[in-house]
């Protein structure tokens, strides 16, 4: 098996602002991702099986190990995002690209995990805040005693923390889907970063859904043989997002 496969986009001039596709693109940046992982499939195999071990390993730390996951996983992901380019380029992929993102811009990597994670938790604390307060008033109104209308106003106000969480949450994935890679390869500061990451997402939102509909099913066909599937499909993941940071960031 040929280990190396040849660039597949030339060099081309950075769009801070990002590009807006069609919907195909969401479909491409999948199978544009194959070529990628299949040159080299041995040795993505073998990253994707020690990021995972990292992680695990790292998570298992109590309290610290979360805090770490969140602060360091944009490190990671700057590291592997470098590795993408280096097999798009056609030069070999290695276990070092793992953490590559320790020597390239981690700073600025760390900063997009204390930003992302401060959303979250204030993501979580308006959501479990207006939950609260929806709940109480429901009871209030209607609720006394009536063992029926406690359940069904608390029953209401789950599903209110649940879509104010979604609704404030979502924003955040799309700060932090493109920046490790914006950051890493054009050394642009972390919220400079999560914006572009922000507005390239939004310019794409039509993509971004056939996008996740084909990597929904994709992730229910690698769950089904153990999970095993997903030695092939995380590196495919992660080879599509540099794919689409491409296609939408750069212009030829």
């Amino acid at each position: 098996m040929n280990d190396q496969v040849p660039a597949t986009v030339p060099d081309a001039a950075f769009n801070g602002d990002g590009n807006a596709r069609p919907a195909g693109a969401g479909l491409d940046w999948w199978t544009k991702a194959w070529p990628l992982f299949t040159g080299q499939v041995g040795m993505w195999i073998g990253v994707i099986v020690v990021t995972v071990v990292v992680i695990v390993v790292a998570s298992l730390i109590p309290v610290l190990g979360q805090l770490v996951t969140f602060l360091f996983g944009p490190v990671i992901a700057g590291g592997l995002m470098l590795g993408v380019r280096e097999v798009d380029r056609g030069r070999a992929l290695t276990f070092g690209h793992i953490f590559a993102g320790f020597s390239n811009q981690m700073g600025q990597l760390v900063l997009v995990g204390v930003i992302y994670l401060a959303g979250m938790v204030v993501a979580l604390m308006i959501a479990a805040l207006v939950a609260g307060i929806g709940i109480g008033t429901m009871l209030g109104v209607g609720g006394g005693g009536n063992p029926a209308a406690m359940g069904a106003a608390g029953a209401s106000g789950i599903l209110l923390a649940v879509l104010i969480a979604v609704a404030l949450v979502l924003p955040l994935y799309m700060a932090v889907w493109f920046a490790p890679a914006l950051v890493v390869f054009h050394e642009i500061g972390a919220m400079d970063a999560m914006k572009a990451s922000f507005f390239g997402c939004l310019k794409n939102v039509v993509p971004f859904l056939v996008y996740g509909i084909v990597g929904m099913l994709l992730s229910i066909v690698a769950s089904i043989p153990f999970g095993l599937g997903w030695l092939v499909l995380g590196p495919v993941m992660i080879a599509s997002v540099y794919v689409s940071y491409r296609d939408i960031y750069l212009t030829v």
